[in-house]
């Protein structure tokens, strides 16, 4: 009696397979590569480039080496666009992030209806410059409906736009107005992972809404709200539609944000090299913004289990 041997089956190639998978992954990788190659470090290293030059697109390019960088040290106009921009952002981010939380709580806490977030989102549908002529209408000093409602109820109409007290805080409401069912909706996201048995087992133990969003919604969600932060202030920092679109940087200059003094100078006055030399400083200071923030915010850890 014979006993017929069975040869083991055949396998294909580890590096066989792990070629093949990493040119399937080469490909769908490309465009994206390909676009951040073209759109995003080409012009960056250009810009940096440039900004150790003079440059108005006429001519060709000449080196000067530090020359930008020490007009803009002694540039005061550049100074004021930095210090209404940081009053931008601390107004934008600090009204915006409370705001976003609260929606996001309640969505949470109250109803989770789809219909309900497609209408919190409506308003980031709507383009910037969209949004900011709305806006402008809106709250026009003669005509608009806002300064209407506001006679209708006995006060004096309200130069949003037009005052220097009011710009920069109208502006900032007006990107809140926009952007904050957006970010209510990614942190919202981030209390879908926070386990529902905690909030239970809180319940049980006599704990109140407020006791448990200090003790479990805010840490828990820490690793979310920081990212979100990240984002918002990067974002934040690059406002320029809305400025262009209801006040063009005044009244004298107080909504005259760095982004619209880059613009102005390259674009207004084609001063490449100096705007470049802005724009590199602009990125810098952002850099170190967004590593001061992961790390004090510990982005990268979770306290979940």
């Amino acid at each position: 009696m014979t006993i017929a041997s069975s040869s083991p089956p055949t396998r294909r190639p580890r590096a066989r397979e792990d070629s093949g998978d990493g040119r399937l992954a080469a490909v769908f990788v490309a465009p994206a590569l390909l676009g951040f190659l073209v759109f995003l470090l080409w012009p960056t290293l250009r810009g940096i480039y440039l900004s150790f030059t003079r440059f108005n697109l006429l001519t060709p390019a000449k080196w000067v080496g530090l020359d930008n960088y020490d007009r803009m040290v002694h540039d005061p106009i550049f100074w004021s666009s930095l210090k209404v921009t940081v009053e931008y952002v601390l107004i934008n981010i600090g009204i915006q992030t409370v705001a976003a939380l609260a929606v996001a709580v309640l969505l949470q806490r109250l109803t989770q209806s789809a219909l309900l977030r497609g209408i919190v989102l409506t308003p980031y549908l709507m383009s910037n410059v969209v949004a900011g002529i709305v806006w402008l209408w809106i709250l026009d000093t003669q005509l608009g409906i806002g300064n209407e409602i506001i006679g209708g109820i006995g006060f004096d109409h309200i130069p949003f736009l037009a005052d220097k007290t009011w710009a920069i805080p109208t502006i900032a409401l007006i990107n809140v107005w926009r952007h904050v069912g957006y970010t209510a909706l990614l942190l919202f996201a981030g209390l879908q992972a926070i386990p529902g048995d905690m909030y239970e087992a809180a319940k049980v133990d006599g704990a109140s809404e407020w006791r448990m969003f200090w003790r479990i919604t805010m840490p828990l969600l820490r690793p979310v709200l920081a990212v979100v932060l990240i984002m918002t202030v990067i974002g934040s920092f690059q406002v320029f539609d809305t400025v262009a679109v209801t006040t063009a940087g005044g009244p004298a200059n107080a909504t005259n944000v760095l982004q619209y003094y880059i613009y102005g100078s390259a674009f207004g006055r084609f001063q490449f090299g100096y705007a470049s030399a802005m724009s590199v400083a602009l990125l810098i200071v952002l850099s170190a913004i967004t590593f001061l923030q992961y790390r004090l915010t510990r982005a990268g850890q979770t306290d979940l289990g």
